[in-house]
């Protein structure tokens, strides 16, 4: 009967301390996530992924993939994605392209094997985004074709051929020659929220959402109607903006880089619109600020949807359009 009372007890205090266990695991706060956008830039930082990287010879011609194209060496030959949509692709397209969606970009990326990737849109802005997502991932020498589709062939040159305006052209809004530029003050880094520390990881996750996003655009009639309502940043050189002047309340910040700061001067909790001549290079800026964590967005065709009647150079025109053959 001892025996079997001892025994008791045994199985007794053996439960109590499962029950315990379990209750002590059930009651352990779980990790909470922390911002973590010092891990990410120190990461991009390292690896030769800061925006300067990114904008390094990042754009090329469609006289460049054509003349690459039919050469004698297909060693030498791109890896072109078409990014527009599938119905597009299918009315004509160049004919060594192969279609994706910007969501999809990085598993298309997967085929190209050595070659270098040129990515293809309707306009030169779209790709943009698709760009700066290979580059961050690995797709070191990914390039833009400058204009786009636009520039191929006149039977796709539509975006561009329609886009150029001069909405700031006496617009209240549109601050003329030579300008006036706020001053720079600097903010708090944007929120980039995870659980985890590795900088790898996060950089794959931000990456994601800015594919699943889709391009971050916005005309150049909306922010003129209501400046105030963002974050301006004029991404040109001093001349550039006393020649032409800009709108109102824009800030300039050139360079922008992490690994100088120039980041901070950037406003975390506002719109971020960047604007550029022609809205490629301000996709590039844009689409690598969503990753780092800001609201950012690229004006839609830059000043050549503003002022195209003022602009002496850096502006679309008919001759950009090389009739180069379309596959169907």
């Amino acid at each position: 009967m001892k025996k079997l009372l001892n025994f008791t007890w045994v199985l007794v205090f053996a439960f109590t301390l499962i029950l315990t266990s379990c209750s002590d695991k059930s009651d352990a706060p779980l990790p909470s996530a922390q911002n973590r956008f010092d891990v990410l830039k120190t990461y991009l930082i390292s690896h030769n992924m800061d925006l300067s990287d990114v904008l390094t010879d990042w754009i090329t011609t469609a006289e460049d993939v054509y003349t690459i194209m039919t050469d004698v060496d297909p060693s030498n030959d791109y890896f072109i994605i078409d990014i527009r949509k599938e119905a597009d692709y299918a009315a004509g397209h160049i004919e060594w392209a192969v279609h994706s969606t910007l969501g999809n970009i990085l598993v298309t990326a997967q085929e190209a094997a050595d070659h270098p990737i040129i990515v293809v849109c309707y306009s030169g802005q779209g790709a943009g985004h698709g760009v700066v997502a290979l580059r961050l991932s690995e797709y070191t020498d990914a390039k833009v074709m400058k204009w786009g589709m636009s520039s191929w062939n006149s039977a796709t040159a539509g975006p561009w051929k329609t886009h150029t305006g001069d909405a700031a052209i006496g617009n209240e809004n549109w601050i003329v020659p030579p300008g006036s530029i706020q001053g720079n003050t600097p903010h708090n880094s944007p929120e980039v929220k995870y659980i985890t520390t590795n900088g790898s990881e996060i950089l794959k996750e931000q990456i994601e959402i800015l594919l699943s996003g889709g391009f971050a655009g916005i005309s150049g009639v909306d922010v003129l109607a209501n400046p105030a309502n963002y974050f301006i940043n004029n991404f040109w050189e001093i001349a550039d903006i006393e020649l032409y002047g800009n709108i109102k309340d824009a800030y300039r910040i050139k360079p922008l880089t992490l690994s100088t700061g120039e980041y901070a001067y950037l406003d975390p909790n506002a719109k971020v619109v960047t604007y550029c001549w022609t809205g490629q290079t301000s996709s590039i800026v844009t689409a690598y600020l969503k990753v780092i964590g800001y609201d950012s967005y690229s004006l839609t065709y830059g000043t050549n949807s503003m002022i195209y009647s003022n602009l002496e150079s850096h502006k679309w025109s008919d001759s950009q359009i090389m009739e180069y053959p379309l596959a169907q």
